[in-house]
């Protein structure tokens, strides 16, 4: 029976919760999150509110655990567009070489050349629903990363023998990708995917703290800090908690994602 590291258990628990939690918040006892209470404005955590409440005197808990919800779609929905456009552009650039593989990676210089911030900006300032534009930014600034990995992984078992096998048997470009290549490219884009999970929340965080996210009454975690800066003082509960989740769960998906890439790595040494 294979032992794991208790950074990667407790880790892996910790996320396990988080999504559980935030997938059955409205089955959970919770409080509603967008409930006022002028009674109970910056009250101090008890046994009623592990978090305290805010300024308007929501409870702080049950708005993380609501906030938590807009983090992880913003985060895998990023994830999972850079993961499909980028893994597409990567493998092919890889594949076919030539021609093809100068005008993919032209245009991901383009792209990384240009300030993530300055484009984000840009898509967000354009009409629409904020939790997609904000999901596509994101995932178009992933883009040229995963790109690259796929790319430099796709070029390393297009050299070994089974991929040269294959091409000897008569079996065409599609069939080789898709039974040979891409069962080999998932372990290490899975691992690196964990990481990207990390700088997403991250960045939808950062976002929502400067405005440019998802807007309020709906509970972000970065629009919770950003709400209570002024009164951290008075109230550092109110700051402290949602940016303590957010820190956990940040160190939670980095711990996962490096014991992922350590086993890759040692299965690619072993072979």
């Amino acid at each position: 029976m294979r032992k794991y590291p208790w950074s990667f258990v407790v880790a892996s628990a910790w996320l396990a919760l988080v999504v559980a939690a935030t997938l059955l918040a409205d089955l959970l006892p919770l409080a509603d999150p967008l409930r006022q209470s002028l009674m109970s404005m910056l009250a101090p955590p008890d046994a009623q509110r592990w978090f305290g409440a805010d300024s308007l005197g929501r409870d702080i808990f049950s708005r993380a655990i609501y906030g938590f919800r807009i983090t992880l779609l913003v985060s895998l929905g990023s994830v999972g567009l850079a993961l499909l456009v980028g893994g597409a552009l990567g493998i092919s650039a890889g594949f076919f070489r030539g021609w093809v593989e100068k005008t993919i990676m032209t245009g991901v210089n383009v792209l990384l050349a240009f300030p993530p911030l300055v484009l984000i900006i840009a898509m967000l300032a354009y009409p629409g629903q904020a939790m997609i534009k904000v999901i596509i930014a994101l995932g178009i600034v992933f883009v040229p990363s995963v790109t690259r990995i796929a790319r430099a992984n796709t070029l390393r078992f297009s050299e070994l023998d089974f991929v040269t096998a294959a091409r000897a048997a008569g079996m065409g470009s599609g069939r080789i990708i898709l039974r040979e290549l891409l069962p080999n490219l998932v372990p290490a884009l899975l691992a690196y995917s964990l990481l990207l999970l990390a700088v997403a929340a991250v960045a939808e965080a950062g976002l929502s703290f400067l405005g440019l996210g998802i807007p309020p009454p709906s509970p972000s975690l970065g629009s919770m800090m950003a709400e209570e800066q002024s009164r951290v003082m008075d109230a550092p509960h109110a700051v402290f908690f949602p940016a303590l989740m957010l820190f956990v769960t940040i160190f939670a998906l980095n711990a996962v994602g490096e014991y992922v890439q350590k086993r890759i790595d040692g299965r690619a040494g072993a072979a």
